[in-house]
């Protein structure tokens, strides 16, 4: 605080000068404080016009308050970092040392579920309707991340192969025969994305640490999405049937789709979503390293995915929305009856079932590791440290 020449003296003088050997001296021009002598002090608190010239208040060294408020910040910097370093060093530590991240593969055969095909009879909901012969491969990796023991969280990509052909009918005298007179087949590759939880409920049942020898079923459910792109073979010459050529389905729309003669009929997209569900257990050979078997179904909501889902349509209307070399290819594979040796009129006879919605399904085989859980320092030091289990 500032004060004035004259209060400044007199605060001074009601201290008492000559019970101190040193006091400070208020300088109000220069706003700094010196420490001097008791017989400097009393010449310039009694003199009515003291010299201060003989104060010699030093200069501040601005150079050496920047240099000094430079090296603080440094100092404060690096405990920061160092700090920082300690932190994130011991929460990787947390997060790997109990393994809870998961790398794997899934092989195994794949089947398809639509209009195509089929056991005998009517059309009948899930595994009842495979055919066998018709199964495909396929193949995945994915991801787990491990929150808890009882609960994974999954991230998964597949690659499979789908087919199906009503020549593969199973006939026995039944409503299957009108399946395999329609004739109709198709191919497509599905590649698909998606985000999976896994439920592990015998965990809260173990009694042992560790994971080596444990038997763990688990449920599963999700959302992801997949593209697929069906195909059909071409016979150029129907009397030969050795000669053929695979043509996507989806641009002759065979169904009418974005006609405007059947306004109902939109165009499908090769992309869509779907919902997996399944089961499965796994066993563990080590502590980071288990096989296990998995069904999972994909619930879907396209009907489309063999191409194949409503009503026969009116030929007439392909070469207004085709080009002329695929009114042709539109022509045979929209109705191919003929091949069976029938003729009979099908516009708007049924060709598919709009009621139910296409799906798939796989059976797989999967190899999975746990990420420096057994292997990593903080799991072999707990292991030294522990207590043994029988004495």
């Amino acid at each position: 605080m500032e004060y004035h020449t004259l209060r400044c003296r007199e605060i001074l003088l009601g201290k008492s000068p000559s019970k101190k050997t040193s006091y400070c001296y208020c300088n109000k021009n220069t706003r700094y404080s010196s420490l001097i002598g008791r017989n400097l002090f009393s010449t310039l608190v009694t003199s009515p016009n003291p010299d201060l010239g003989i104060l010699r208040i030093p200069t501040k060294n601005t150079n050496l308050v920047s240099m000094r408020a430079i090296v603080h910040c440094y100092r404060t910097l690096v405990t920061v970092l160092l700090l920082s370093l300690s932190l994130w060093s011991n929460s990787q530590s947390i997060s790997f040392k109990d393994g809870k991240y998961e790398l794997g593969l899934g092989l195994g055969p794949s089947f398809f579920l639509g209009d195509l095909g089929g056991a005998r009879g009517i059309g009948k909901p899930f595994v009842a309707d495979v055919d066998i012969p018709l199964t495909k491969f396929s193949k995945g990796l994915y991801f787990n991340f491990y929150p808890s023991e009882w609960l994974g969280l999954r991230l998964a990509f597949n690659s499979s192969f789908l087919e199906g052909s009503d020549d593969e009918v199973d006939l026995a005298g039944g409503r299957e025969f009108s399946r395999w007179r329609r004739n109709l087949y198709f191919q497509s590759k599905v590649t698909e994305l998606y985000l999976g939880f896994e439920f592990y409920p015998t965990v809260f049942l173990e009694n042992y640490d560790g994971l080596q020898g444990k038997f763990r079923p688990y449920g599963i459910a999700g959302v992801g999405a997949f593209r697929f792109n069906p195909k059909g073979y071409y016979y150029p010459d129907p009397n030969n049937l050795s000669s053929k050529q695979l043509v996507e389905l989806k641009p002759l729309r065979l169904e009418g789709q974005g006609m405007s003669q059947y306004p109902d009929r939109k165009e499908y997209s090769l992309t869509q979503l779907e919902i997996p569900m399944g089961a499965g257990f796994k066993y563990f050979i080590k502590e980071n390293f288990y096989i296990g078997l998995e069904v999972l179904h994909r619930k879907t909501f396209t009907d489309y995915i063999d191409d194949v889902s409503t009503k026969y349509v009116d030929p007439i209307y392909f070469s207004q929305y085709l080009a002329p070399a695929d009114v042709p290819i539109a022509y045979q594979l929209h109705n191919r009856e003929p091949f069976r040796n029938i003729t009979r009129p099908t516009i708007g006879r049924q060709r598919g079932d709009p009621k139910e919605m296409d799906s798939y399904f796989s059976t797989i085989l999967r190899f999975g590791w746990r990420l420096n859980g057994d292997n990593s320092p903080n799991k072999r030091a707990l292991r030294q440290l522990r207590c043994p289990l029988y004495f």
